[in-house]
């Protein structure tokens, strides 16, 4: 795993532990998303649930309200973002700082592993989901959320209009994301969308900023400011909103 990397996006949302709510709208709706698939896939008999990538805790304080009897191991690369939920009214657990590609844990702990839009900081996807759907006990399930290819689409647009590409980093479509899961007995994927009512590019960049998603794809170095102010323009005459496709996806182990 590339730590150097890993170590840029803890640092990245751990700058923005303190104003990430103010920012988060989709990710605040495919927490709530997240934490009714689980409700419907489990509702009873969950001793013990893993959250990975808890943020300011907007899908922790789901899981809590759901199973409260339950076990809720917390976690987040980032120990900033991981103090600031563990501090939260009404949220009780164990926290720890952990990167979700390499859990700590053997065997079968786990009746729900639940994420919200942390799969896309992943270096691999498909490696990572095997680990963890090992750490589910019979019949249980993972449950996440993750960017998909759509996701600022008209932001990329602009970049390609002016001969750059944006820095944004490459997410899976759905189909690539079915792929990934078809080699699970029980397991599905399907995608929503949500517009980002951003008003410009420079409101879309104050999002991207509040919420810590600053960290480029690996190798992209940022603009020169005449080159950024050129893709702003374009961006604010396409209409200067954007969109978030978000994929779901569960794994259920098979109950034996």
């Amino acid at each position: 795993m590339n730590s150097g990397r890993k170590q840029r996006i803890s640092d990245a949302f751990g700058a923005a532990a303190n104003h990430y709510d103010d920012h988060a709208g989709p990710q605040r709706a495919a927490a709530a998303l997240v934490a009714d698939l689980a409700q419907r896939q489990k509702s009873t008999g969950v001793e013990r649930i893993l959250e990975i990538g808890c943020g300011t805790g907007l899908l922790t304080r789901h899981i809590q309200a759901r199973w409260p009897g339950a076990e809720l191991v917390v976690t987040d690369l980032s120990p900033d973002m991981l103090a600031r939920t563990a501090k939260g009214a009404f949220v009780a657990g164990t926290f720890f700082t952990m990167d979700g590609e390499a859990p700590p844990f053997e065997g079968e702990w786990f009746d729900l592993i639940l994420s919200n839009l942390a799969f896309q900081w992943f270096d691999n996807l498909p490696e990572a989901l095997e680990r963890l759907t090992r750490l589910l006990r019979p019949g249980g399930s993972l449950i996440f959320s993750t960017m998909g290819e759509g996701s600022f689409a008209r932001w990329r647009q602009a970049h390609e209009e002016c001969g750059h590409v944006a820095g944004v980093p490459v997410y899976p479509d759905l189909a690539k994301l079915r792929t990934i899961l078809a080699r699970y007995e029980d397991a599905f994927a399907f995608d929503e969308e949500f517009l980002l009512s951003s008003s410009s590019a420079r409101g879309l960049v104050r999002h991207l900023k509040g919420i810590g998603a600053v960290v480029p794809s690996e190798g992209r170095q940022p603009l020169a400011p005449k080159d950024l102010r050129q893709v702003m323009a374009a961006f604010d005459e396409a209409g200067g909103d954007d969109i978030y496709q978000l994929l779901f996806g569960r794994i259920t182990r098979p109950d034996v």
